[in-house]
């Protein structure tokens, strides 16, 4: 299976492609997509959407892993994160990929083995997990990978073998 394991945002979106098969996994490529700063909304998510597509028509993945949005303090960060969001979700899609979801809290879990493990902790378990001589970088490319590795885990897990089709939780 071919995971495309998307951090999203509007300014950087972080993206790997992980291939997995059973209990092994392989990082494919990863990296980030940026977006200038002082556009406008829509050329930012023109941009966001052609890149999107472009990376599923050059990896052909099966499936998307995507972090579902979490609203902190700041509400106006956040609506501009679920406009880059949607338009990742849209070309997703379009071009029939089945799309999971996961909290923040369910990759920590099936990544570091703790949903309150903080970012180095699960960059570094990202870098052992995939036998990688350093960590993927940006930090946003690492928490993409991250993403994949949940779905890798959560869909070999007993509970998804059981038939159950809903993205089964890691906590």
């Amino acid at each position: 299976m071919r995971i495309f394991g998307i951090d999203p945002g509007l300014a950087t979106i972080g993206f790997s492609i992980v291939d997995a098969d059973k209990n092994r996994m392989k990082l494919v490529t990863c990296g980030a997509i940026s977006t200038p700063a002082h556009t406008s909304l829509s050329s930012r998510l023109d941009r966001i959407f052609c890149d999107m597509n472009e990376l599923i028509s050059a990896f052909n993945p099966d499936v998307m892993s995507i972090e579902e949005l979490f609203f902190n303090t700041n509400i106006t960060t956040g609506i501009s994160v679920a406009h880059g969001r949607g338009v990742i979700l849209l070309a997703a899609y379009q071009a029939g990929i089945e799309i999971f979801e996961y909290t923040p809290l369910q990759v920590k879990q099936a990544v570091a083995g703790y949903g309150r493990a903080d970012k180095k902790q699960v960059i570094d378990m990202v870098r052992r997990i995939l036998n990688l001589p350093a960590a993927p970088k940006p930090d946003d490319a690492a928490d993409a990978v991250a993403l994949a590795i949940c779905h890798a885990r959560s869909s070999t897990s007993l509970l998804s073998q059981k038939g159950d089709n809903a993205a089964c939780s890691t906590i």
